[in-house]
């Protein structure tokens, strides 16, 4: 394929004859990295028509740089960059060049400086990748979700694939998520109820900047999802982290002066501890008594694959002060980006109109790609083809676990895909993940799932959903043996 024809202008300020400012428009692109060694060229008709000028000076603008070495001619194909052609300089920017802006006062707002860690970008490479939430391509349903994209193109689906829907969303996922999806959790939401978000994240997004201010107060669970603290904090309203038990969230702990609580009461994150019925009872109550919102992110409740999962908080919400947060990246695939915000139509008008504000509406494509792949059953038994490999790979991990001594911290009661673990005292997991890099371990320290300034340096995540069984007793043996030697 060749360059763009739109990338080549000639400068209005130009010197010399219109073969001159050819010949240098081109050797500028080659010289600055634009053009790269071995990209074919435009042809001299398309390249004539497009600059406004005769053919033939750009035929003898070509035959200079060919005889320059810049380009090189292959037959009819056309002209090509030289695999000769100069290099484009290395320089280090002269100090006049550089940045002169006082960023330090031109920055209103930092959104940097969380403590939210990043998964390496290759850690499909690595042996014993022990990472949570990331898609096993070996589950993946690849051919059908090809199938229902290439249908989401087809010529009936033109106008939701290619439409601004501005603040709206596809009707048919919406309507599925309405008639299938939320009843599975014990909910009934109508239409402006709900709305789609780019991923479970923003969804957390949207709702601190509706529901907070620099003078109201959330509570959230400590440890946490740690995105969510870098939320709060960066949303200027007072935080106050209260650290939970074996049932999750305790509602005596929530400050009375609390204007929304943010939980995870059916897989607590990252602990995996699920809230008994009665302590969700109890936490309305107290929601009710000091008139504060709850925030319920429902995340990999379709991994309960050991027993049916507990009916969703927002289930049992008579006052409709539980706004729920679902997300099908965690179940499809991450890098899918496609969640969805439940709450009473008012807290649903205003989290629409600023997404609208941000970015009107995530992509049409996906959200009818979606949309079939849900509808059609694909869903499902991917559900299921995933909740059989992490029922085996759970067990296997339980095996490994006690037969090396390793302590768990926290389980999922109902599935889940990981495993919250404890080292020794004096192990500071931070360490140990280093050192396990180099024989191809990944694991995920827990420090940064805690708030306050020292927080717990020994405890650890142990993912499943992306090592493969025959590889789980070996990564677990790496583990345990570095563990040995630091304890």
């Amino acid at each position: 394929m060749a360059l763009p024809v739109e990338t080549f202008f000639l400068s209005p300020d130009a010197q010399g004859t219109l073969q001159s400012q050819i010949q240098q428009m081109i050797a500028q692109g080659i010289l600055s990295g634009r053009f790269q060694r071995g990209e074919k060229l435009p042809s001299t008709r398309k390249l004539a028509v497009h600059l406004g000028v005769s053919r033939i000076t750009v035929t003898i603008a070509y035959t200079e740089l060919l005889a320059n070495d810049y380009l090189m001619s292959k037959g009819r194909s056309g002209y090509y960059v030289s695999e000769n052609a100069p290099s484009p300089p290395s320089f280090t920017a002269s100090p006049d060049t550089l940045d002169a802006v006082d960023w330090t006062r031109a920055i209103g707002q930092r959104f940097s400086g969380g403590i939210t860690p990043t998964k390496p970008a290759d850690w499909s490479s690595y042996r014993y990748p022990f990472i949570y939430g990331q898609a096993d391509q070996t589950l993946f349903d690849h051919a059908n979700w090809r199938l229902c994209a290439l249908q989401a193109l087809g010529q009936r689906d033109f106008y939701p694939m290619t439409s601004d829907y501005y603040d709206q969303d596809d009707p048919q996922l919406i309507e599925f998520i309405a008639r299938h999806t939320l009843p599975r959790r014990g909910i009934s939401a109508a239409p402006d109820q709900i709305l789609i978000t780019m991923g479970a994240q923003n969804a957390l997004w949207l709702t601190a900047q509706v529901l907070l201010t620099q003078r109201r107060r959330a509570a959230l669970e400590d440890p946490c999802y740690h995105a969510l603290r870098d939320i709060l904090v960066q949303s200027r309203c007072h935080v106050t982290p209260v650290r939970v038990d074996h049932d999750g969230l305790p509602p005596e702990a929530i400050p009375p002066d609390t204007d929304v609580v943010f939980t995870t009461p059916s897989h607590q994150c990252p602990t995996n501890a699920t809230m008994p019925m009665a302590r969700r009872r109890e936490l309305l109550t107290r929601a009710r008594e000091i008139d504060a919102l709850i925030v319920e992110d429902d995340y990999e409740f379709e991994t309960s694959f050991l027993r049916p999962p507990s009916p969703a908080l927002k289930s049992l919400d008579t006052d409709g002060r539980v706004i729920y947060v679902g997300s099908f990246s965690k179940s499809l695939f991450p890098g899918l980006r496609l969640g969805y915000l439940v709450g009473s139509a008012p807290f649903i008008r205003e989290a629409r109109a600023l997404r609208a504000s941000v970015l009107r509406h995530p992509p049409g494509h996906i959200q009818r790609t979606a949309a079939y792949f849900l509808s059609l059953g694909h869903y499902d038994a991917l559900i299921r083809r995933m909740g059989n490999a992490l029922h085996e790979r759970r067990t296997l991990m339980e095996q490994t676990i006690d037969q090396h001594g390793l302590t768990v911290a926290g389980q999922g009661a109902h599935g889940g895909s990981s495993f919250w673990m404890r080292a020794p005292e004096d192990v500071d997991t931070h360490t140990l993940s280093n050192r396990l890099r180099s024989k191809g371990v990944l694991i995920e320290p827990g420090h940064s799932f805690f708030g306050g300034t020292e927080p717990p340096r020994n405890f650890y995540r142990l993912g499943y959903s992306s090592i493969p069984t025959n590889r789980i007793a070996g990564g677990m043996q790496a583990l345990a043996s570095e563990l040995a030697i630091m304890a």
